[in-house]
């Protein structure tokens, strides 16, 4: 077990940082801080309070990315319940069968969303996000408590709710705090039970090699149902102290260049689509022409014209950024034998869901061309299955 406690970690960020920004939603321009979020989640524990949920019991929160819906991630496992996040894109009969399958108890979920399902498939009470108004209800006292929400959390905080409230319940790293539902590979979905101690091995050595710093800043817009996004996007950012922008929005190239030049973050974290559609795109065009092909041949001005995309690319990412890393599928050689030739700040990292999810990385520093990074040291064992894993590929 990871000796650090998990969800300690986030009782002790959100007090350590309270008047920092934790969470902003873009184009929204929405932002609360360290503090605010606190308040939310623990209004959130009200809730359910009332509505008698239990330690243990799964909560569904169904949405795209947003600043609610990481309250609503955390105030469940600062709880002791079990967070199910869903993929906003699944097919409506895929979301309708995790809620049955999972046992969820209640569910959180967009309106328009909610609005594609078949609602006699669903028996649970469902509540509105980011507005956090009611759906559906299972009887009507829910409808009244969530009518007298505000006063109940007054009853609950008389003189306001400060600092030294935040104090959470003792949630062991071997308790299962997520069941992640992804498609995974073999094309179809399944549920993953992610304990605290999974999460926490993540988190922690994430900070041993200093990603990210607090005060910095992180856009995330990888779907943070998933557990690449969850984990470096979220989770991480916010043990640091760290102001972490919600993408709320369509990730085209353009909305995303846009965003990422209003933000400026210190680190992006992303899939190798991004990288090769830049790449195939822009890159590509412009090097195959015939003057441009003859340049290159010229060592001195080679350097120049390669020095000049890599300054491109910088502040196409908003001018900030310190690394960026890849991960979620292998990236196309010839991209990454380009950047990796500009010099690029670029590194490719290994996981899978069960591991929350990583599994290898190392250091732009030292990253080796057309690998995955080095297995965590102290936090992950990995061996290759293959008769001879040093010429035979293996899983």
């Amino acid at each position: 077990m990871i000796p650090q406690n998990f969800i300690k970690l986030y009782e002790n960020s959100l007090k350590e940082h309270w008047e920092l920004p934790a969470l902003s939603d873009y184009p929204e321009e929405t932002q609360i801080t360290y503090g605010d979020l606190s308040q939310k989640i623990a209004r959130i524990h009200v809730l359910f309070d009332k509505i008698g949920m239990e330690r243990g019991n799964k909560i569904a929160l169904v949405g795209k990315n947003h600043s609610e819906w990481c309250t609503v991630f955390l105030a469940t496992i600062t709880y002791g319940a079990v967070i199910v996040p869903v993929l906003s894109y699944f097919h409506p009969d895929g979301i309708e069968n995790i809620l049955e399958h999972s046992e969820s108890k209640l569910v959180f979920i967009n309106e328009s969303i909610w609005n594609q399902l078949a609602k006699e498939k669903i028996t649970i009470p469902a509540i509105e996000i980011p507005s956090y108004g009611l759906l559906q209800a299972d009887d009507e006292n829910l409808g009244k408590i969530i009518k007298d929400w505000d006063n109940f959390f007054e009853e609950k905080y008389p003189d306001g709710f400060r600092k030294e409230h935040v104090v959470y319940p003792k949630i062991d790293n071997s308790e299962v705090i997520c069941l992640n539902y992804t498609s995974g590979t073999q094309g179809f979905c399944r549920g993953v039970m992610l304990m605290a101690n999974n999460f926490a091995g993540n988190v922690t050595f994430a900070d041993t090699v200093n990603l990210l710093f607090e005060g910095e800043r992180n856009l995330a817009f990888l779907p943070l149902a998933h557990a690449y996004g969850c984990t470096f996007d979220f989770l991480y950012p916010l043990s640091e102290g760290v102001h972490v922008t919600l993408l709320d929005t369509i990730p085209s190239f353009r909305n995303l260049v846009k965003a990422l030049q209003k933000i400026k973050p210190h680190i992006i974290i992303t899939v190798p689509l991004t990288f090769e559609n830049i790449y195939y795109r822009n890159i590509l065009p412009l090097i195959n022409k015939p003057v441009m092909k003859f340049l290159l041949k010229i060592p001195f001005v080679k350097k120049v014209i390669l020095s000049k995309i890599k300054r491109h690319l910088i502040h196409l990412f908003g001018g900030n950024i310190r690394e960026v890393v890849i991960g979620g599928a292998a990236l196309d050689r010839e991209v990454e034998a380009f950047f990796y030739k500009l010099k690029f700040p670029f590194t490719v990292g290994y996981g899978m869901t069960e591991c929350a999810p990583l599994i290898s990385y190392d250091s732009h520093k030292n990253f080796v061309p057309t690998s995955c990074g080095t297995v965590l040291k102290g936090i992950m064992e990995a061996r290759i299955d293959s008769v001879d894993p040093e010429n035979i590929p293996g899983e």
